[in-house]
């Protein structure tokens, strides 16, 4: 599909006008909206199906073919690109992490991978079970994926906050899988003092800057899958953005760091100040299961039923929340506007994702996750 039959398909659920400037890119007019049926007041359905009938809250929508899988194009399409300000957030209800992972990054339709080493960065604070951790199925189908796609070479890195990294990553498997897959791991924790730079600017919020490894500066690109879930010890809710936090160095050169993080009331701000030493390529969402209290390594579960994928971390974390807030979930997370939330808040003022919840496009492939799309949106725009 190329990128003119894209935007002639890009209509539905209100979303025309949010998409005018992509149509008018595409030479085409925005039609007239149509009504469309009120979206479902029920729990979002968990299952997920290959036809692709996709819509979106600021909408987008993938050209229907139940039979075909189409592999991810080596030009950005426009549900990968923040073109107009938008940002693309793709969207798979499903019980299925394989198959949700697959869709996604399916729907989301971009290839930056290809020919290029690329950094993977898994969600292991802990040796807990998923949403402890990434869960198996979720990083194998996702290397799977990644290989597919033509990464020239994989590299895993990780740090644990809660257990040794080694043990942790032995535990869960990373070793032998990744071993699998010709990919090589990283345990940051044992890198020498000088594969370290310090990372700091003005108006941040740690004290003396945080400790980041040179490999991630040197990084062609960058992919993160994060789990959906809540963190008891400030941070409030740990997805894409509290990911990051296991680049940062804890104890470099005698100074801990995790400490000043976890012991500051400005812990949320200095989360999103993390992430501007990086900006990924691809984030994968895990949000099969999710902690909507507790966490980030136990908690109450709920079963959520989604993966997403996407390039914006202000967008999918804002998602993410939303889903939470679905479930019910704590006070912290529960408080105010989902971009009043104050890791979103910063990550907004350093230029890290889009500003409000308009601009974020869902890209769905049925009508189950067309309806979750829009329960989400509801509580974005409240």
């Amino acid at each position: 599909m190329n990128r003119r039959q894209f935007c002639r398909n890009a209509i539905g659920l209100g979303g025309v006008l949010a998409l005018a400037p992509w149509l008018d890119a595409c030479g085409e007019t925005a039609p007239a909206a149509t009504p469309t049926p009120a979206p479902p007041t029920a729990t979002p359905s968990p299952a997920a199906t290959p036809a692709a009938t996709a819509t979106a809250a600021s909408t987008a929508t993938r050209d229907p073919s139940p039979t075909a899988t189409t592999q991810p194009t080596d030009t950005p399409s426009p549900t990968a690109t923040a073109a107009a300000g938008m940002a693309a957030v793709a969207l798979a209800s499903t019980t299925d992490r394989a198959a949700g992972v697959r869709q996604a990054l399916d729907l989301f339709g971009a290839n930056p991978v290809r020919g290029r080493h690329v950094l993977v960065k898994p969600n292991y604070n802990s040796a807990d079970e998923a949403p402890g951790s990434t869960h198996p199925d979720t990083l194998r189908t996702l290397l799977a994926s990644l290989t597919d796609m033509g990464a020239r070479s994989l590299t895993l890195a990780d740090r644990s906050g809660m257990g040794a990294t080694p043990q942790v990553l032995a535990q869960r498997g990373v070793f032998d899988l990744a071993k699998s897959f010709g990919a090589r791991v990283v345990v940051l924790d044992e890198l020498a003092a000088d594969a370290w730079d310090m990372a700091n600017g003005d108006g941040w919020h740690w004290s003396r800057g945080f400790p980041i490894p040179k490999l991630l500066a040197e990084a062609e690109c960058v992919v993160q899958t994060c789990n959906l879930k809540t963190h008891r010890f400030g941070g409030h809710f740990t997805l894409s953005l509290k990911n990051s936090v296991g680049f940062a160095g804890k104890n470099v050169k005698g100074y801990n760091y995790m400490n000043e993080l976890h012991g500051s009331p400005d812990q949320r701000r200095m989360i999103a100040e993390i992430n501007t030493t990086y900006a990924p390529a691809l984030v994968v969402l895990d949000g099969v299961q999710a902690f909507v209290k507790g966490g980030p390594d136990k908690g109450v579960v709920a079963a959520t039923g989604v993966v997403m994928a996407g390039a914006d971390r202000v967008a999918i974390d804002a998602a993410g929340v939303a889903v939470l807030r679905l479930f019910g979930t704590t006070p912290e997370v529960s408080r105010g506007k989902v971009f009043a939330q104050e890791q979103i808040v910063r990550a907004v003022e350093l230029g890290l994702g889009v500003g409000t919840p308009d601009k974020i496009a869902f890209v769905t492939g049925d009508e189950e996750g067309r309806a979750y799309a829009e329960r989400i949106r509801e509580v974005l725009l409240t």
